[in-house]
């Protein structure tokens, strides 16, 4: 958006249920509006509770770079008109990082808040907030402080213009390690440079040649039981980051020359040539021209760029990398030559010597390219002159991201060398389409004879929707039933309803259709009601124009559409959500955190294909996390390839889940054994909530992939991990809001209504990011979405229930322990236990307090013992390791299954399909339990260390408390009245939802 006449809009839209104020059960409202020294009010709304104004002002912004720490203040007053006073009935704050451009503007009803602790208020306020830089628009005119006396309107009647939606483009900023020194002194001597809002992130070369990395150390993950073959165990690794070493999760600077902030990859040598273009190229063919090409030679590695046909002063703008610890050579070769249909002219060429060839650092400027007069093999000058330029840089060079590599792009053509580029995807935001289709009037069917059995069938893209038929006799069939679907932006689809008419089985005689675009469908952020509006239905084919005059009433269809914006829209597992935000702009929250990915390289891949008679893989990685995905470049032929490339995410919430994949690419000419499908090497999983603040994590993940055969480790995958805090206030209150937006606890969907939904946003983000080049293929994001993990599967459900049952392992062996009491098999221990059990009888009021204190004194002493590294895959968790050969056919069959008849296909469906459901369901009550053991085992630590000192807090506030109060508040309030009570979860239940449980470690 351009920011010269950038304005705030504010549209005050109405209030409802208002607190009455002028003792007679009503008030007369009006609301102020403060920003950015600016105040506005509108006109007064007399004996109104729920009062309707519609008034649209605009505030000027005096600095646009400041607008997101600036804050809208709306304060709702009632006019006491006898006095000339005004009576407080409510306010709102918006803060700047809500403002959204006009297009994405929604009707948001803010519910009232206190001015201080003794106020009194009730209701909500409707406001549309946006900001916009259309300079016909003029600014209201605020009101000066002579103006208090008297209420009056001050209302802009300018209307708010339909303007594009301009494109958006989301920044993400590295933040600094402030434990780096050399960090410190550059902020303090160096201005900010500002950081591109997309691409790999690097760290600059040093010059010293790194020591042996030391043998990587293997961390446990659960307990004996748990244990799994060392093989598939996560391993801990020190390696050389940014010019230093990570030691115990920081990094320990050695190259005192190397201050960049890129530090979470290996440092990399690349020498790149880049080919501008030449001129007055001498003339090869009969007919006086030349179709000049450059092939860019250094030792074995060779680079060519695209022929042009009949020019002699072509243009390229090529740039080539080669990888400099592969080089062979000290000379580098760029050849000009002709294109011939027989064999290649050659017309000249340049030699460089490497010792010759300059370094060149970030942020210093890129090196100007210069001409260079051509010589014939025998080192004469001739007639051309090419303009190159040639440097040795690092990963952090501008030119890195779109430069062709000789690692990545080897025996790969040009053509394809779009295909093996690292890039940046963003999702489309998705919305959902909620139509209520309520009557139809005046029908008209084919038989006039008859009433018609009619539904009403939408349609949006590839997602259809029935209403049940309506078997009435009349022509105005009522339905009132709800239809969901996905929408993604920008809309491209438009929502078409047809109704039709049911005259025998199998056969359907459309009456009319009705086309809606949905761009002009209204967006709401809330549960307000939707105004409905009735529809004119138009014949599917031509009519008589004669007959239609004839006709008084025309068909119509009564519908209420909208899109919702409160949902977040789940395109992925539940269990790995990267992202819980609402579809609104305006529902977003401030960033807690930034999380930096380094995906270093993969050791000791399995072979996907076979190339010149051995086996060998062209992989790359993806990663997920929001609506950010990304995808490093493809190193071709190598089972030990070297990605060193970084990424930057916003993190919103610490509940959710970084997803990392690995993959073959199948699109270089070789057809896998599945055809063009890009094949899966395995994936990675890493929950942000059980990361250290600040901790570089350095870890060798194994590569663990379910096959018909068993579990197969691929190889393995090494990543640097760090997420750093930006704000630890606001990410300890996440934990006491709902996991999800509002709208999902206010109106709640199905779950079949979530799985089909879920269904139709992978379908719209795969055929999205597929649209991209080079394309993210569908069988890559339905693998990073985990599209499949609710089938049935005999192995997950008995993986679910040993879960369970280790749950209830404390619980038994408690009960063991009291056997043993009771018994005194040891009398010391069975008296100590007789007199705690006389004291705890004799004062009841030491009950709680106690337990308290021991849960506080059991927290603190699993402090020492907590985990320092991410959770990994478990293949004995996941009962992978003992599955049976039948179960493993079962998994892998097709839905519906092709190994039996008819009949028996049917109850084996249908026997899946129930049993997926109580898999679920066994795995949720899991889930429940494994949260109540991370309470206090520092699986997140910021959740133990608030639920800790929570313990304590209430321990010795229970010790001061005498027991039958305590007793007496608890039982009032589980008996309070509805009007005390609130749809959303409680912060208890909250804070109990947001801790993470073992199902990251699932297969």
């Amino acid at each position: 958006m351009i920011l010269n006449n950038l304005k705030l809009g504010v549209e005050v839209v109405g209030a409802h249920n208002l607190l009455p104020k002028d003792g007679q059960g009503s008030s007369s409202s009006f609301v102020e509006l403060y920003f950015d020294g600016q105040r506005f009010r509108t006109t007064i709304k007399e004996k109104d509770l729920s009062p309707v104004w519609n008034e649209t002002f605009y505030f000027n912004v005096s600095n646009p770079s400041n607008l997101h720490m600036l804050a809208l203040d709306a304060y709702v007053y009632n006019n006491i008109r006898a006095t000339q006073s005004r009576s407080f009935l409510g306010k709102i704050t918006i803060n700047g990082t809500s403002f959204v451009p006009y297009s994405d503007a929604v009707v948001l009803h803010y519910p009232l808040e206190k001015r201080s602790i003794f106020s009194r208020v009730r209701g909500e306020l409707g406001l549309k907030v946006y900001v916009i830089d259309d300079p016909s628009i003029k600014s209201s005119t605020p009101i000066s402080t002579a103006d208090d006396s008297q209420v009056h309107s001050h209302s802009a009647q300018t209307p708010a213009p339909k303007i594009p939606r301009s494109e958006v483009r989301h920044t993400f900023h590295h933040l600094p390690n402030p434990n780096h020194p050399q960090q410190q002194q550059q902020q303090q001597e160096a201005p900010a440079v500002p950081v591109p809002h997309q691409g790999a992130r690097y760290v600059p070369d040093a010059m010293k040649v790194p020591e042996p990395q030391p043998r990587p150390q293997l961390v446990r993950m659960h307990s004996a039981t748990m244990a799994q073959p060392v093989d598939y165990a996560l391993k801990e690794t020190s390696p050389f980051l940014g010019g230093g070493r990570v030691v115990g999760g920081r990094v320990i600077r050695t190259d005192r020359m190397s201050g960049c902030t890129y530090d979470l990859v290996e440092k990399m040598h690349f020498l790149f040539v880049r080919v501008v273009k030449a001129r007055e190229l001498p003339a090869m063919d009969i007919t006086g021209s030349v179709d000049p090409y450059v092939e860019v030679r250094i030792g074995n590695y060779k680079g060519i760029t695209k022929h042009i046909e009949k020019n002699q002063n072509p243009m390229w703008n090529v740039v080539f990398a080669f990888s400099r610890e592969r080089m062979q050579a000290s000379v580098l070769e760029v050849v000009v030559k002709d294109k011939d249909l027989v064999k290649d002219d050659f017309v000249g060429l340049c030699r460089f010597d490497l010792n010759e060839v300059p370094m060149r650092v970030p942020p210093d400027s890129p090196l100007a390219p210069e001409w260079y007069r051509l010589a014939d093999k025998k080192g004469e000058k001739i007639k051309g002159e090419l303009m190159l330029a040639v440097w040795i840089g690092t990963q952090a060079d501008e030119a890195y991201p779109d430069a062709w590599h000789s690692d990545a792009a080897l025996s790969v053509d040009t053509a394809a060398s779009t295909l093996i580029r690292s890039k940046v995807y963003h999702a489309p935001r998705l919305w959902y389409v909620r139509v209520n289709v309520v009557e139809a009037q005046d029908l008209v069917p084919t038989e006039k004879t008859r009433f018609p059995d009619a539904y009403v069938k939408a349609q949006i893209g590839n997602q259809v929707l029935k209403t049940k038929p309506v078997q009435a006799r009349t022509f105005n069939p009522l339905w009132n039933e709800d239809l969901l679907f996905v929408a993604a932006e920008p809309f491209e689809d438009n929502l078409v309803l047809t109704v039709e008419d049911r005259v025998a089985p199998g056969k359907d005689e459309i009456i009319g259709r009705v086309i809606i675009p949905l761009s002009m469908v209204e967006k709401r952020a809330d549960d307000r009601m939707i105004h409905s509006r009735w529809f004119n239905l138009e014949k599917p084919v031509a009519v008589d124009i004669d007959q239609l005059k004839k006709e008084k009433f025309s068909s119509r269809l009564h519908l209420r559409v909208c899109l919702d914006g409160g949902y977040h829209v789940l395109d992925e597992s539940t269990h790995y959500s990267s992202d819980l935000r609402p579809t609104a702009k305006q529902l977003w929250r401030p960033p807690i955190g930034v999380l930096e990915l380094g995906v270093l390289n993969a050791v000791g891949l399995h072979p996907m294909k076979t190339r010149d008679g051995k086996g060998t893989s062209d992989t790359y990685c993806v990663a997920k996390y929001g609506h950010k995905w990304i995808r490093t470049r493809t190193i071709v032929d190598n089972l030990c390839p070297k990605y060193n490339e970084q990424y930057t995410w916003e993190v919103f919430d610490p509940a959710t889940v970084l997803t990392v994949g690995v993959f073959d690419n199948s699109q270089l000419g070789e057809k896998g054994p599945n055809g063009t499908k890009d094949l899966k090497v395995g994936k990675v999983r890493i929950r942000i909530s059980t990361l250290e603040t600040g901790r570089v994590y350095t870890h060798s993940y194994p590569l663990l992939v379910l096959h018909p055969t068993g579990v197969k480790k691929m190889g393995e995958l090494h990543l640097a991990i760090r997420f750093t805090c930006t704000s630890f206030a606001n990410m300890l209150y996440k934990y006491s809001r709902p996991l999800l937006p509002k709208m999902h606890y206010v109106r709640p969907f199905t779950v079949m209504q979530l799985d089909m939904l879920r269904h139709q946003a992978v379908n719209i983000v795969a055929m999205r990011l597929g649209r991209a080049e080079p394309p993210l293929r569908k069988e890559v994001v339905e693998y990073m979405s985990d599209v499949d993990s609710h089938l049935w599967s005999m192995r997950r459900s008995k993986a679910n229930f040993f879960r369970l049952m280790s749950i209830f392992t404390g619980l038994f062996a408690a009960g063991r322990w009291f056997g043993d009491i009771c018994m005194w098999k040891n009398p010391i221990t069975t008296v100590l236990v007789h007199i705690l059990f006389l004291m705890l009888v004799s004062f009841p009021e030491l009950i709680l307090p106690t337990v308290f204190l021991y849960m506080f004194l059991i927290g603190v002493w699993n402090y020492r013992y907590r985990p320092r590294y991410p959770p990994h895959m478990n293949t004995k968790l996941s009962q992978a390791e003992s599955v049976h050969p039948d179960e493993l056919d079962e998994e892998f069959d097709t839905f519906p299954t092709s190994r039996s008849p008819e009949l028996v296909r049917m109850r084996y469906d249908r026997l899946r399909s129930v049993a997926g459901r109580i898999q679920t369901v066994v795995g949720d009550i899991a889930t429940q339990g494994e949260r109540l053991q991370s309470l206090l085992s520092w699986r997140d630590p910021r959740a133990t260390a608030l639920f800790v000192t929570f313990c304590l807090i209430v321990a010795l506030a229970l010790y001061v408390t005498p027991f039958q109060v305590i007793a007496a508040l608890i039982g009032i309030y589980m008996m309070r009245h509805p009007r005390f009570r609130h749809r959303l979860p409680s912060v208890p239940v909250s804070f109990f939802r947001r801790l993470p449980a073992r199902t990251d470690s699932m297969l």
